[in-house]
Order: structure tokens, then C-alpha cells, then sequence
């Protein structure tokens, strides 16, 4: 469509072409929107397209929109660049085509088009139950399987978003199924439904959609709604009594025609109930009416023509239908007792009438729950209505049993029945004694009575042999004779009879020297056992008390061995010979092998010795000391005329047991002084100076002689040399060798009254009583191996005596010209000085002594 003005349209038509939109295809997202599709779910403000042509002269061209009127406008459009955007939001179930006229101009023509758009659909719509709501009317003997009601919902979606699928919540609480597909609603298979359990259902269908895109995304829609199923009743079931079981009461003032009672009878089926018809059957002996109608009865003659004292009447009540046929009806015991005034109390009876006294017998400990059956008691207030009202409750013994029923009107069977197995003991009770108390409850008068019931109880093993303690502590000297009582051990048994007698049994590894008395639980010793406390002090082991049926306990026994003071203390011989140093002491030992103490310990002390006033001796350690004021040997020397110092001591071992026991031993004590092997040969030599000078000149022999040789040896060896000598003697100073040692031992002849028996040097570097006191003075150098000792003498001979050796070392040594000039003047005075001071300290203390 081209327009103008009439009067240019000529001079236009040769000199302008109109523009034209591009057709791009279907498919194409520009053009001139021709058969463009877009979905409802496209948001708002969406560039939908774009509106896209030209014009032949190349001017510029715009574009525009147009709709129908009345319609919504959906899109606008940019009319330079042609980009159409979408203002209006799209419902394909409202309106699935949009009519638009597009336009476009290069401003002297104006090409327009009416072009359609379609909306496609998309899954936003739930599906919607129609003919809402439901309830639904079911016979209740409506057939399992069988449909009931069709469920209708639709989608106005297309596609899977527009199919529906049922199903039923909590299928399997459900009594009803539903087609997924069609909607129809059945009674399960193998279910029937029934009026007088549910009236109504209540079921919950849910309708949902195949699922569809919407925005982009995968959607499924559902929707719930109820169905409300009413079970109709049918008359399937019989009348039934309300109130059951009806008991009336005929009182001594009760008029005749008065009623007594009324029984009611209800349909069975309560939806459409039948009328009830009322007869009595038998029962009544004409002294008693019903209302067929009401169901009242009544009674038709004065109380004192009633010839029983209890009537049984069976009432039958018939449903009767709308035409009128009795078709199904129940029967009802209704008891009518014919009372008078309240002039009687409740009263118990046994099997034989009133009884007020009752004896059961029965074994301990019955089950809790249990019914004492042997108890055959009735409890009865012959009075009527509420004054044959009475409870019941036992009096004893609380906890132990309880009365059924507890409330009673006018007659009902007692039932005593266990509540505490475990105070059912016939340890603790023989006979368990309670009182039945039966009091009225709403009568001024209480009346009320008793009576006793007796249950004496057998006995069961039920107990087990009891130990009066877990454990027992003996003790027993270990001089006790074979057979020997240990200890009592006691268990008792509260059982009954056999059941009560306890037998003893001992086991364990500690139990072999012992035995037990099967039935006093006395233990003692085996009758060969011999205890010994050094040996095995401690035993243990278990005690068993058994009943006959095999039940048992355990006690453990411990059994102490008490020492008894059975060894004397033992020195490890009987004559022992010690070497004292002054200041030292010495240690004499003697061993107790008693097991404890004070049986063990041992106290020493001296029984004899001459001079007594010598040695003092430790108590408890046997070590011998001298008295404090003997410093040295002078001082011994002054206290008794025996010069070579040796005492012999009687020591006496005792132990402190009781009775106590002592041994003796005889200690022969050398005693010497700390010296140094110097001193040792001047003191053995102080009584003949003459012999230390004669050795001394020998040794100085010796060594000039020594230097003889050597200079005899040099001299011969720088002859055959054939060298010149110089005028002066050159004497080269000799590398020095270490000391060569030179031993020397002297024989050691028994000579009482020479000094140098008095010292003893050693080549053991501890002395003789083995205290490990080191000898003063310089160490020794090491000495060669000694020459083979002495031939022993016998044991019977005199005890033997150490030979005593001096160790030194001689060094050569170069002696100038001075020395021997000299000769042995040095070393002669040298000793004689030592000598001399030697005797002099000497008789200063023999004068202080005398003094």
C-alpha cells in the first residue's frame, strides 16, 4: 500500500521508490516479523526482534507498530534501529495469536504489513480438580474392587505439561485405589468397608502433570484434593444390650407394679436403626412384666409373695423391620433380688456355708500375680441396693498380698492374690496371719465383719550356704603337731531339713598340708604336715559350703605360719682367729635362720677374756673394738706380761626369742700397729742393734762392689778399643731404667719374745678381718711372684703364723769421690739416729706408765 498526495503521486511514482522489508525465512530473527513464535513464559523487556528492510534511493527508513482496536498492544519497537522489545507479559491460554501491523517508512512512503504472531505454550499451569467437592455415598457392603467415584482434573497445558496422573497418598493406609489415568476411585481389592468401625473416609487424590520447561527449567505441576467417603449403613448386625449386666432390686416396702429396672437394646445398625420389641423368656414365674416398647420391667406382685430370694430373667430384644418382620434379636440376664431393710452385714462363706476362718497351705516365694486358688471364699450383705454396698481389704502384713475386687455390692468371690514374692519367706514367717475386713460404705449403721485366713508356708530351697565372713586369718605356730586345729569356719544355711545341712570342702593350691571337717568347717593340719616357717610362712586357699541340691558359696581362708624360736644363732666357725690394727676394730658374725624376728636378731657379747678390761664389743653389729684409752701397743704391753698380743675372747651369739638360745665362739685377736716396712724392720731389730748395722753394712757392700764391676767392665772395653782416654774422666750420665724390685723374705721363727713378731706386712692390700682398712705410708711398687709357701701343719698343731716380708727396691746409682771417702759414715748414722728416737719414745712411755 502506497501513499500521498493525489496531486504528486504521478511525479512519485516515476521519481521515488516505496521501501520494502526483508523477508528472512521463518526461522530468521529479522525481517518483518512474519511467522515469528515466540513462548508465553518470554519475561518483560525481552528484544523479541528485529525489524529489518530498506528503501531502493538508499534513504533513511523507520519503523512502527500498530494493533487492532481493543487489543493489547505487546511490543514496541525502536524505529531507527528496529529492535523490537516485548511490554507485555504473554498467556498462550488467554491469547495463543497476536495480530500486529508493522510499518516501515523512508518518509515519503510508508509500506505497511499485518503480520501474526504465535505464542507457544509453556509449563505454567497446575492442573485443577473440576466439580469440587467430592463426597461420595458407599453402601458399607459394597463389593471389594468396585468403583466408586470418577476424579476429573484438567491442565490447560499442552503437551506432557497438560497430561494428568492420579495417585492416592498413604497408599497403603488407604482402603481404596485410584486409576492413574482415568481418575476412577475403587475399594481396594480384599477390603470391605464397615458402618459400625468408620462412617467416614477421608481420602487425599493428587493430581500431577507430565512436566514441561518453563524459564529454562524442567517444572511439574500437582494439585490435592479430599474425597469424602460415607459408609452407608446396612442392617447386618444384631441389637446389643447397653449396660450390661443388669442386676434390679425388689425392697421389702416396694409396691407391686412398681418398676424395678430397664433394659435397653440398640440396633446394631446405626445408620438406619430398626425399632426394638422387649420380652422376657423365661425366668420371671409371673411375678414380673416388660414393656415391650420401653423395656421397663416391673414387678407385678407385693414383695412378700416373691417365693425366691433371686430372679434370673432372659430378656430378648428383636430388631423389628418397616414391614413389620422381627429379623435378628440378643438375649440379656437380668438378676433381681429381693431385699429387705438393712439389717445384715456382709458375711463371708466358705464351701460349706458362713465361715469367718480360713487355712491355705502353700510353698514360699510364689509367683507375683499368682491366685491363691485353695482359698475358696464368697463375701455376701443380704441386704439390697446401696445398702449391700461394702469394700474389702486386707488387714496384716502390708505389701504382700491384695483383695479383689475391692468394692462389692451384695455378693462376690474373694481373689487373694501374690503382689511380693520375696517377703513370702518361711525363713521369716512360718505362718502369715491377715484379717478380710468387709465394711459397708454408704450405710449409717457400717455394718461390717471379719475373718482370718491362715497361710502356712512349706519350705523350698531357696537359700544359699552363707559364710559368716568372705574371708578368714588364721595363725598357727609352726611347731603344732600334725592334726592341729586351724580355725573354724561356720556357714549357715536358713533352709529347712536337709535342705539346711552344710558341707565343708576346702580346695586350691595352697590347701595340700590341710584338711577340713565335712560338717563342723573345722580346718587343721594333715596328720603327717609339718610347717615350717623358714620354708612357707603364707597359705591360702578356698572354703566351700555346699548345701544337698549343690548350692554353694566361697570363703578364702589365709593361714599364717608363726615362727618359733626352734634355731640357735651359728658363727661360721666355732674358732676363728682375727688381726686387730689399733684403731680398727674387728667384726665377728653370727646368723639366726629362724624365719621373724625377734627370733632372729642376734646380740653379741663377751664372755670371757684375760685381762677382762680390754675389748668392748658392739651389741648388735659383733664388731670388737679396743677400749678407747689403748692408743698403742705400749699401753697393751703395760696391761699384761703376754708380749706377743694375742688374746684369745669368748664371744657369746644369743638371739631373742623365748625361750632364747646362744652359741659361743672362740676369737683369738692378733693386735698390731699401722707401719711402714721401714719402721717394721728397725722395731723388729730395736732389741739387736748390732743386726740392723751388720745388714745395713751388707747392703752398702753390695752396692760398692756393684760399682766395681762396672767400672772394671768400662775399663777393659776403652782398652781393647785402642782409644786415647782424655786426662779428665768424662762420666756419661746412663739412661735411667725404671726400679727393679727386689724381694726379700725373712723367715719367720716362732719367738715369743721378739718384737718383730708383732708385725705382719701383707701383700694383700686389705687386712686380715677383711674391713678393707688401707695400710698407711706410701703404696709398695709391685713385687714377683713369692717362693712356694711353708708345709702346713696339721689342724690339731698350734695355729699358724704368718711369715712376715719387707718389699723395697734398690736403684744403682753413680757414687762420686766424695762418697767414697766416706764409705757407710752417711747411712750408718742415718739409722743409728732412727734408732735412738725410736728408744727414747719408748721409755718416755713406759715412764708416763709408771708415773
Amino acid at each position: 500500500e502506497v501513499e500521498g498526495p493525489p496531486t504528486l503521486w504521478k511525479a512519485q511514482f516515476i521519481a521515488n521508490y516505496a521501501p520494502y522489508f526483508f523477508d528472512n525465512g521463518d526461522r530468521s530473527t529479522n525481517g518483518n516479523m512474519a511467522l515469528l513464535s515466540l513462548s508465553e513464559d518470554t519475561p518483560i523487556g525481552t528484544h523479541v526482534y528485529t525489524l529489518n528492510g530498506t528503501d531502493p534511493e538508499g534513504d533513511p527508513v523507520t519503523y512502527s507498530l500498530a494493533y487492532e482496536a481493543g487489543s493489547r498492544h505487546y511490543f514496541s519497537v525502536d524505529k531507527h534501529l528496529g529492535n523490537v522489545t516485548l511490554i507485555e507479559e504473554l498467556d498462550r491460554e488467554k491469547e495463543d495469536e497476536i495480530e500486529v501491523i508493522v510499518s516501515i517508512s523512508d518518509g515519503l512512503s510508508t509500506v505497511s504489513e499485518k503480520v501474526r504472531i504465535l505464542v507457544t505454550d509453556a509449563n505454567d499451569e497446575s492442573p485443577e480438580f473440576i466439580n469440587t467437592p467430592y463426597i461420595v455415598q458407599v453402601p458399607e457392603n459394597t463389593p471389594s474392587g468396585s468403583s466408586i467415584f470418577k476424579i476429573e482434573a484438567v491442565d490447560r497445558d499442552t503437551g506432557s505439561g497438560g497430561s494428568i496422573t492420579y495417585f492416592l497418598q498413604n497408599i497403603h493406609a488407604n482402603k481404596f485405589t485410584i486409576d492413574r489415568h482415568s481418575g476412577v476411585l475403587r475399594i481396594k481389592t480384599g477390603v470391605a468397608l464397615d458402618y459400625e468401625k468408620s462412617r467416614t473416609h477421608f481420602v487425599i487424590v493428587v493430581a500431577k502433570d507430565g512436566g514441561g520447561k518453563l524459564r529454562g527449567h524442567n517444572k511439574m505441576f500437582s494439585a490435592t484434593t479430599t474425597v469424602t467417603v460415607n459408609v452407608e449403613d446396612v442392617q447386618d448386625t444384631p441389637p446389643m444390650f447397653i449396660g450390661t449386666p443388669y442386676y434390679g432390686y425388689v425392697y421389702e416396702d416396694t409396691l407391686a407394679g412398681s418398676e424395678v429396672l430397664t433394659v435397653v437394646a440398640l440396633d446394631g445398625d446405626r445408620g438406619k436403626p430398626n425399632s426394638i420389641h422387649y420380652c422376657i423368656v423365661n425366668g420371671s414365674e409371673s411375678s414380673f412384666e416388660i414393656s415391650n416398647t420401653t423395656g421397663a420391667i416391673s414387678v407385678i406382685k407385693s414383695p412378700n409373695q416373691l417365693k425366691k430370694e433371686v430372679y434370673e430373667l432372659k430378656v430378648q430384644a428383636s430388631e423389628v423391620s418397616q414391614e413389620g418382620d422381627i429379623s435378628v434379636y440378643a438375649f440379656a440376664t437380668v438378676t433381681i433380688r429381693v431385699v429387705d431393710l438393712n439389717n445384715h452385714p456382709p458375711t463371708f462363706y466358705g464351701e460349706n456355708g458362713p465361715q469367718n476362718q480360713f487355712e491355705l497351705t502353700m510353698y514360699e516365694h510364689p509367683p507375683e500375680g499368682e491366685i491363691l486358688r485353695g482359698l475358696k471364699i464368697t463375701v455376701n450383705d443380704s441386704d439390697q441396693g446401696a445398702n449391700a454396698k461394702f469394700n474389702l481389704r486386707l488387714v496384716g502384713p502390708g505389701g504382700i498380698f491384695r483383695v479383689v475386687p475391692q468394692t462389692v455390692l451384695n455378693e462376690a468371690q474373694v481373689t487373694i492374690i501374690v503382689e511380693n514374692s520375696a517377703a513370702i519367706d518361711y525363713e521369716k514367717f512360718k505362718v502369715l496371719t491377715f484379717k478380710l475386713l468387709a465394711i459397708e460404705v454408704n450405710t449409717p449403721e457400717k455394718f461390717s465383719s471379719t475373718a482370718d485366713v491362715g497361710i502356712r508356708l512349706l519350705d523350698t530351697n531357696d537359700n544359699v550356704p552363707k559364710f559368716s565372713s568372705d574371708y578368714y586369718v588364721a595363725r598357727i605356730p609352726e611347731n603344732s603337731p600334725g592334726g592341729s586345729n586351724v580355725v573354724a569356719v561356720t556357714a549357715t544355711d536358713p533352709d529347712s531339713g536337709l535342705w539346711g545341712e552344710v558341707k565343708y570342702s576346702i580346695y586350691g593350691t595352697g590347701a595340700d598340708l590341710f584338711l577340713i571337717h565335712p560338717s563342723t568347717g573345722i580346718i587343721y593340719t594333715q596328720p603327717w604336715a609339718t610347717l615350717d616357717a623358714e620354708v612357707n610362712s603364707k597359705y591360702n586357699f578356698y572354703v566351700k559350703a555346699e548345701d544337698t541340691d549343690g548350692k554353694y558359696s566361697l570363703a578364702e581362708v589365709f593361714i599364717t605360719v608363726l615362727d618359733v624360736n626352734d634355731h640357735s644363732p651359728e658363727f661360721n666357725e666355732n674358732i676363728q682367729e682375727k688381726t686387730m690394727i689399733i684403731g680398727s676394730p674387728v667384726k665377728i658374725e653370727a646368723i639366726d635362720q629362724d624365719a621373724e624376728e625377734p627370733n632372729n636378731i642376734v646380740d653379741y657379747s663377751i664372755m670371757q677374756a684375760d685381762p677382762a678390761n680390754v675389748f668392748d664389743i658392739d651389741q648388735s653389729t659383733g664388731e670388737i673394738k679396743l677400749k678407747s684409752y689403748i692408743r698403742s701397743l705400749d699401753i697393751i704391753h703395760n696391761i699384761t706380761k703376754n708380749k706377743d698380743c694375742i688374746w684369745s675372747l669368748v664371744v657369746q651369739a644369743k638371739d631373742r626369742g623365748s625361750p632364747s638360745f646362744s652359741t659361743t665362739a672362740v676369737l683369738k685377736i692378733d693386735i698390731t700397729e699401722e707401719v711402714r716396712p721401714m719402721a717394721a724392720f728397725l722395731m723388729q731389730t730395736k732389741d739387736n742393734p748390732m743386726k740392723a748395722l751388720g745388714v745395713l753394712a751388707g747392703v752398702m757392700g753390695i752396692m760398692v762392689m756393684i760399682t766395681v764391676m762396672i767400672s772394671t767392665a768400662m775399663f777393659w772395653r776403652n782398652k781393647r778399643s785402642n782409644k786415647i782416654m782424655p786426662v779428665r774422666r768424662i762420666i756419661k750420665k746412663r739412661q735411667t731404667h725404671p726400679p727393679r724390685m727386689v724381694r726379700m723374705e725373712w723367715l719367720k721363727l716362732r719367738r715369743p719374745n721378739s718384737a718383730a713378731e708383732k708385725f705382719i706386712v701383707k701383700e694383700d692390700t686389705r687386712n686380715e678381718n677383711s674391713n678393707n682398712n688401707a695400710q698407711a705410708g706410701a703404696a709398695l711398687p709391685p713385687t714377683p711372684s713369692p717362693p712356694p709357701p711353708p708345709a702346713l701343719t696339721s689342724a690339731a698343731a698350734a695355729p699358724t703364723w704368718h711369715v712376715p716380708t719387707v718389699s723395697g727396691s734398690l736403684t744403682p746409682t753413680f757414687i762420686n769421690k766424695q762418697l767414697k771417702k766416706k764409705g757407710l759414715g752417711g747411712a750408718h748414722s742415718a739409722l743409728v739416729s732412727e734408732l735412738k728416737m725410736k728408744f727414747e719414745k719408748r721409755n718416755t712411755a713406759l715412764g708416763d706408765l709408771h708415773i
